[in-house]
């Protein structure tokens, strides 16, 4: 599925994950000792495994999402934390590359792809998370700037921030449609942006994960991204990386997880033989495997409509989200399985997976959203079709109009046709 050139780079990125990373720093990193994983982002930055696929201008790679896809399934395996940092510019450098002016490229998008500032997407609030358009937080107009108050929390990277891209209510019309109340700006760190890295996670330890409170900040109007009020058509571009920075470094993690496993299976001997020679363990195996292969293709799948700009493009990223991450899930609980009541322990990793996974079926969209939004952008699609496809109900035995019954006229209509 990878053209050579791909490949190459997904080689290289395996050696970085392989060597520059200490095991030691990983495990600080999940004992909370490590606020923000700083030193690992410079490393991505040093080692040109930061936004590929922006512009070569802005510091990025010049190349595409299937490239930068190769390289997430060799993060994932760091875990959940480390792949963030890691996708994290992906995220808000979609954004600035998309909708940013030339000063806010070379502001804060080029700085941030060679590892000089950090960035942190601010989107979810106390009163609710998937709630997108329901946002508290306010903007409120001052001429040239805007004064910012408001909350949001769960902020992945929020510690080690050096600017946020945060969705604000600009609209105060309570009457506005929801896709009209908000806008997306930059929000320098700065005394009124309190940051507290305060949450008891159960995975993900080490990301930056904490709350931000903007108190009468001040944000210059030229800090906008994308037109006032156009927030909604920012946030409706960046599900795309949001979902597929999600779903990527999963594969690695899976295959991680699989590897310990078949590991302890081919030399832990119960009954006088490995148990790897048992149908149940060869099973749990084989099913690992093969979740494996199903979400590297869709991830695969998803990255060439995305670089194809694909009209299904989005109903695309969300089932690769939603199937990816509860699939990596599955793999790291059957890799637990397969290790038994060691694989409980933190004697090996698999446990650190099982907690890492379960973040994931939950940010960037629960998996429920996914469901809504699956269906509905295919109800659009098939409606949209009209006529494309051969009429299969057509091919039925009996395939008048007799019998399908739909509300009260039709089944009057049906009665009286039988008469």
């Amino acid at each position: 599925m990878l053209d050579e050139d791909t490949r190459t780079l997904q080689e290289r990125a395996r050696e970085f994950v392989k060597t520059a990373v200490d095991p030691e720093y990983l495990r600080r990193m999940d004992r909370d000792e490590i606020h923000y994983p700083r030193e690992l982002y410079q490393a991505y930055a040093r080692n040109a495994l930061l936004g590929l696929r922006f512009p070569r201008a802005y510091g990025g790679g010049g190349l595409d999402w299937v490239s930068e896809c190769a390289v997430m399934e060799e993060i994932g395996c760091l875990g959940i934390a480390a792949g963030c940092s890691y996708a994290m510019p992906s995220i808000v450098g979609e954004a600035l590359n998309k909708f940013g002016s030339e000063r806010q490229k070379q502001e804060y998008l080029k700085p941030m792809l060679e590892g000089r500032l950090v960035a942190a997407e601010a989107l979810t609030e106390p009163r609710g998370g998937s709630d997108f358009f329901g946002a508290s937080s306010r903007a409120e107009d001052k001429g040239d700037y805007f004064v910012v108050r408001g909350m949001k929390r769960f902020i992945v990277g929020a510690e080690g921030a050096d600017f946020f891209l945060a969705y604000v209510r600009t609209n105060p019309d309570p009457e506005a449609p929801a896709y009209q109340r908000i806008s997306a700006m930059i929000i320098d760190r700065s005394p009124g942006v309190e940051v507290k890295y305060l949450y008891g996670l159960m995975g993900a330890r080490g990301g930056g994960t904490g709350r931000v409170v903007f108190r009468d900040v001040e944000v210059p109007k030229e800090n906008l991204i994308g037109p006032l009020h156009g927030g909604a058509l920012v946030f409706n571009t960046m599900m795309i990386p949001e979902r597929l920075c999600s779903a990527a470094p999963c594969t690695g993690m899976m295959r991680a997880c699989l590897e310990v496993a078949m590991n302890y299976a081919d030399r832990r001997k119960a009954f006088g033989r490995p148990i790897r020679k048992f149908q149940a363990v060869s099973s749990m195996v084989s099913e690992a495997q093969t979740l494996t292969d199903a979400c590297r293709a869709m991830i695969y799948q998803a990255a060439r409509a995305a670089d194809g700009q694909a009209p299904e493009v989005r109903r695309i990223v969300s089932e690769t989200k939603k199937f990816v991450t509860e699939s990596a899930w599955d793999a790291a609980n059957l890799a637990m399985q397969i290790t038994g009541g060691i694989g409980y322990t933190d004697v090996y990793p698999i446990e650190r997976a099982v907690r890492d996974t379960r973040l994931a079926q939950i940010w960037t969209g629960t998996n429920e959203i996914m469901s809504l939004m699956i269906q509905h952008d295919l109800f659009e699609e098939f409606r949209a079709a009209n006529g494309r496809y051969r009429d299969y109900e057509a091919d039925a035995m009996h395939a008048d109009d007799s019998e399908k019954v739909f509300d009260d006229d039709d089944m009057w209509r049906s009665y009286e046709a039988n008469l």
